[in-house]
């Protein structure tokens, strides 16, 4: 993938999907190379960047943190899709009513985490092997936090795993919850809500809250990336 690719992609498609469903579908967004380079990352990276899950509050497998400066090429393409993602963020909060808007560089949104105290990368690898799982869950702690982020599948389902889907649920007010699976397969990616969202009534939009999870790995071992635009304290 290459800054090129980024800017072909539809955009004006994408922001419909994730106005309409919350989440908008990019398949074969990574190539075989960049796939390989980042499984990779799982046996280089040390201790300190590694998080083993091991209770059911927090699922079970394993974390591998980057610092907040990413390694090339996800610095690059963080810049990238964020650049187009601001501007979908910014509707969302103009729709919901809320004043707040973000710049549209990176670098600028980076600058307002650490002037909040946010300097702690959140992106991250997952390798999850059989009975691993995560959650439920959302990444939306601190002052400054960015409604939407990536998610990618860097091995095949079927072949390297079974099981394993990527879920996630969107509660409305007085509503059950609808859970949604994403099909992805290898080198599949998907932008999502991180934690909420606007949803358009017949009254107009009102919010939404958003989870999402990794059902149990049932053979093999899979691993994902998840790249978040917002630093934690």
């Amino acid at each position: 993938m290459t800054d090129a690719y980024i800017e072909r992609l539809n955009w004006a498609d994408i922001a419909d999907q994730l106005d309409i469903e919350g989440h908008a579908l990019l398949p074969g967004l990574l190539g075989t190379d960049a796939m390989r380079d980042l499984t990779r990352q799982t046996e280089i990276m040390g201790a300190t960047h590694r998080v083993a899950l091991a209770s059911s509050d927090t699922g079970r497998g394993e974390l591998f943190y980057f610092a907040a400066d990413l390694p090339a090429p996800l610095q690059a393409w963080r810049a990238d899709f964020y650049r187009h993602l601001a501007v979908v963020a910014n509707g969302w909060n103009e729709a919901l009513g809320i004043d707040h808007r973000y710049p549209s560089g990176l670098d600028d949104f980076l600058r307002r985490n650490r002037e909040a105290g946010q300097t702690r990368g959140q992106s991250h690898l997952s390798r999850l092997g059989l009975d691993d799982y995560l959650p439920l869950h959302r990444r939306n702690a601190g002052e400054q936090v960015f409604p939407l982020q990536i998610v990618a599948l860097l091995s095949e389902p079927g072949e390297d795993f079974q099981g394993g889907e990527f879920v996630m649920t969107e509660q409305r007010p007085r509503m059950q919850s609808r859970p949604m699976v994403l099909p992805l397969a290898r080198g599949d990616a998907a932008i999502i809500g991180t934690a909420e969202r606007p949803f358009k009534g017949g009254r107009g939009h009102y919010r939404v809250n958003l989870r999402h999870a990794v059902s149990r790995v049932c053979s093999g071992e899979r691993i994902g990336l998840e790249l978040i635009f917002h630093q934690a304290r």
